[in-house]
């Protein structure tokens, strides 16, 4: 059987898509046969309407978040309105405004296949098996396990919640989203906007994420002695453990 291949997001415009298929090309690497989406948000479908000749798969919450995107205009005026009204944040209209300069051509595309919770795909001798874990960062948040290479690709599901007033975890959520990852027993791990990490960076990675989350179920969200508990072994925080234990504070305000 032909191995096929199968890509992951589409990217966050329709030059970035073709930019990606062109290097493939370019390096002597067959187009994907399937492209997975991870989740809803604009850098991982804008390029969606590229991949004309590409069936894309995602699960039935990425497919209603990205049809929620269709009505919407996207020049400055209508960017500028929505992070008034609170539907788009500033964080994602400044990067749509970079992204897109001077022609914003941005077509909204569903995806050509759906499914619910967990599918696995054989794609020639390559097992990957895409399950939704959520997240706060978008509750329809999928990672993709290659079984053969016990390689996760996690996309953005461990970043906090940005569609908010304030960037926020909740402890309940984290703990649910780490225990589904965790059913995966990988070597290496794949995390959108960083780099391949391996199990024991990850491991590192996560330990302080549920530490933290169990340290606010266990004090009721009180910082002080959720902080005190989580310097007792490793001593004061570092500036992104101090921001990470911030968003879980703000999360849990909003409770």
């Amino acid at each position: 059987m032909r191995r096929k291949g199968e890509d992951i997001d589409a990217g966050n415009s329709e030059a970035h898509a073709r930019l990606f298929l062109d290097e493939l090309t370019g390096h002597g690497i067959q187009a994907p046969s399937l492209v997975a989406i991870t989740h809803w948000h604009w850098d991982h479908v804008f390029g969606m309407s590229a991949l004309t000749r590409i069936p894309t798969i995602a699960t039935e919450d990425t497919k209603a978040g990205i049809e929620a995107l269709k009505p919407f205009s996207w020049d400055d005026d209508s960017l500028d309105n929505r992070v008034e009204k609170g539907i788009e944040i500033e964080f994602c209209a400044d990067a749509i405004k970079k992204e897109f300069p001077i022609k914003r051509n941005i077509r909204i595309v569903l995806p050509t296949i759906t499914f619910s919770n967990e599918l696995t795909l054989d794609l020639g001798g390559v097992t990957c098996v895409l399950t939704q874990v959520g997240g706060n960062h978008s509750p329809d948040g999928l990672v993709v396990y290659v079984k053969e290479e016990k390689t996760l690709f996690l996309a953005d599901v461990l970043a906090p919640d940005l569609y908010a007033s304030e960037w926020k975890f909740t402890p309940e959520e984290t703990i649910k989203m780490l225990d589904r990852i965790e059913d995966y027993k990988a070597e290496t791990y794949i995390v959108s906007h960083w780099k391949p990490i391996t199990r024991n960076e990850y491991l590192q990675e996560t330990d302080f994420l549920r530490r933290t989350a169990e340290a606010m179920l266990e004090f009721q969200g009180e910082e002080t002695a959720v902080r005190r508990a989580l310097e007792e072994n490793n001593g004061s925080l570092s500036e992104e453990e101090s921001r990470t234990l911030q968003y879980f504070i703000n999360g849990w305000k909003k409770e």
